[in-house]
């Protein structure tokens, strides 16, 4: 069962009715909402809801529920750190790399960074993903930004400027080309969203223009594995910064390639999700997303005779 396949087919009105949903269950999980009162916040019957749920998520809403704990949270945060420590020890990468995408990170050298893109081609695109719309630009070097949008009508993107792509990608690389292209992106948004649970051989390169520091922090965050979580503080003791949690707070905030570099993963000691770029209710829903995912396969490799 590929359960990414199905869940990519969710439109954004779709997304919007499950952010929404899972929005009411995080802020009520302690009163266990049932199915009735969850659906009646998206107007859907039950039915209508449960079928739309489990489509996006591979899970009943009860289930999934059980991922917006505290206590969860907490668990994968120590879970995370031990794999990490682990992988470090025996020069590996931990297991959990397998449900992720094989990604290739380069920087942008000194020059190109002080130049902002002159001479470079950026061709973009907007596609729909299990989290929404999102834009992905790339260049022939490698993906340079995936941003997730808000429902913002593509025939009229002035209506929101902070939505409109051009501007989006202007804000990094000021002196670059920029191209609508749809069909330059759309193997690459299939590749990321549309791919099995385990990932494929074939690698994404992404192409990022940061400061040392920032990319120091981007290509720890590679590190953390699908379907857990670290802390900022964690990631700082990661790359031998342990004094540097709030720098890696900001750099962590200011990663511009969405999902692939998982952002999302990095929450509070308390266990609460924190901030999130693209929005906090995304960020509990991919943070959910995967830990379905992850504990689906888990139990497959289980039940599987030897």
């Amino acid at each position: 069962m590929n359960l990414t396949k199905e869940a990519s087919t969710c439109d954004s009105e779709d997304y919007e009715r499950i952010a929404t949903a899972i929005a009411f269950m995080k802020k009520n999980y302690l009163s266990q909402p049932d199915l009735a009162t969850i659906a009646t916040q998206v107007h859907l019957s039950e039915y209508h809801f449960q079928r739309l749920f489990t489509k996006w998520a591979g899970i009943s809403p009860k289930r999934f529920l059980q991922y917006l704990t505290i206590e969860y949270a907490k668990s994968k945060i120590a879970e995370t750190k031990n794999l990490l420590n682990l992988s470090v020890d025996v020069g590996l990468s931990s297991a959990g790399r397998l449900h992720d995408l094989f990604v290739n990170l380069k920087a942008i050298s000194p020059g190109e960074y002080k130049n902002s893109g002159t001479g470079l081609q950026i061709r973009y695109g907007i596609h729909e993903t299990p989290f929404g719309k999102c834009l992905i630009a790339t260049t022939f070097r490698g993906i340079c930004n995936l941003h997730f949008l808000d429902g913002i009508p593509q025939q009229n993107p002035e209506q929101n400027p902070e939505q409109n792509p051009e501007r989006i990608l202007r804000l990094e690389w000021t002196q670059a080309k920029i191209v609508p292209d749809q069909q330059a992106t759309q193997e690459i948004s299939k590749s990321i969203f549309n791919q099995n649970i385990l990932s494929s051989d074939k690698p994404l390169a992404l192409l990022v223009k940061g400061t040392n520091f920032q990319i120091q922090v981007w290509r720890a965050l590679l590190q953390v594995p699908f379907g857990t979580m670290t802390t900022y503080q964690n990631l700082a003791e990661s790359i031998g910064r342990p004094t540097s949690a709030r720098a890696v707070g900001n750099a962590v905030g200011k990663n511009p390639i969405a999902y692939l570099i998982p952002c999302h993963r990095v929450i509070r000691e308390s266990g609460e999700l924190g901030g999130y770029h693209w929005g906090i209710e995304r960020k509990t829903a991919i943070l959910g997303w995967e830990a379905s995912r992850k504990n689906y396969t888990e139990r497959v490799e289980c039940e599987s005779p030897i």
